[in-house]
């Protein structure tokens, strides 16, 4: 190497200096691990279902349940074609819609509740595909889901037209870039608590321009965000006036009314 090649190299960096970068990457790595693995501690604690959804877990003569990879209600008596797959709130444990699945479910019509990744829906809004495959012997399907799961199933339903004949919004709206309006033929309701502090009526009805004309918006006088499950109160919603199984049973009622009409 000649002494006007050695000239033109860059001087190295000094070990000192070297170390203190190392340092840098090293203390940003870790910051990096330490907020994801916040992250994942924080969405792996969701809210607990309350003791009267874990009730309704138990099958009987008219429903079997099955838990595992999904939260399955298997109607015994004379089980219908048509399917409802349900995707819960975000950070609710999925055991908490176990009252209003197996409601439905007695209504001759089986019922798939969705566990999500982190039970966050956003992580998994196609896991319908799965449950599809998984039950073949289902001829329709109509999709919902409560706040976050909501808006996921919109994000299915956007992403898959013709994919399923109905779409069950509790609590819940597309986000603007998963407009269904377009599909027409497809049935939807969009439930709501009239003092729901999070998904609140302004919100649901705001969302009108992303659905088909024909949506029902079906307004729970009196009802709030958390009695869509069982799963206790909620930070940022209102109280409600009505009792969380009324408001329940009006929504299992206008739910069933989607999948009658799909089944027809």
């Amino acid at each position: 190497m000649t002494t006007e090649q050695t000239a033109h190299q860059p001087p190295a960096m000094p070990a000192r200096k070297r170390r203190w970068w190392l340092w840098i990457l090293v203390g940003l790595l870790l910051a990096a691990l330490l907020a994801v693995g916040g992250f994942v501690l924080w969405a792996s604690n969701p809210a607990p279902p309350m003791a009267q959804a874990l009730a309704a877990l138990q099958g009987d003569d008219q429903v079997g349940v099955v838990e595992g990879k999904w939260i399955v209600f298997q109607p015994l008596v004379e089980p219908k074609a048509t399917g409802f797959i349900f995707y819960p709130g975000g950070l609710v444990d999925p055991r908490a819609y176990a009252p209003q699945a197996r409601a439905i479910a007695e209504k001759g019509y089986p019922v798939v509740i969705v566990p999500m990744p982190l039970n966050l829906a956003v992580f998994g809004a196609n896991r319908a595909s799965e449950v599809m495959a998984e039950f073949p012997d289902i001829a329709q399907w109509v999709i919902g889901g409560h706040s976050l799961g909501g808006a996921m199933s919109a994000n299915f339903v956007a992403n898959q037209p013709g994919a399923v004949d109905g779409l069950v919004f509790w609590a819940a709206f597309p986000a603007g870039g998963d407009s269904v309006a377009d599909q027409t033929e497809l049935i939807v309701y969009s439930i709501y608590g009239t003092l729901d502090g999070l998904a609140t009526p302004e919100e649901v009805l705001g969302a009108a321009p992303l659905l088909p004309p024909a949506t029902r918006f079906i307004p729970i006088e009196g009802g709030n965000h958390a009695q869509f499950g069982w799963y206790g109160d909620q930070n940022g919603d209102n109280p409600a006036t009505i009792s969380r199984a009324e408001q329940q049973a009006l929504t299992v009622d206008a739910t069933v009314e989607v999948l009658a009409q799909v089944d027809q």
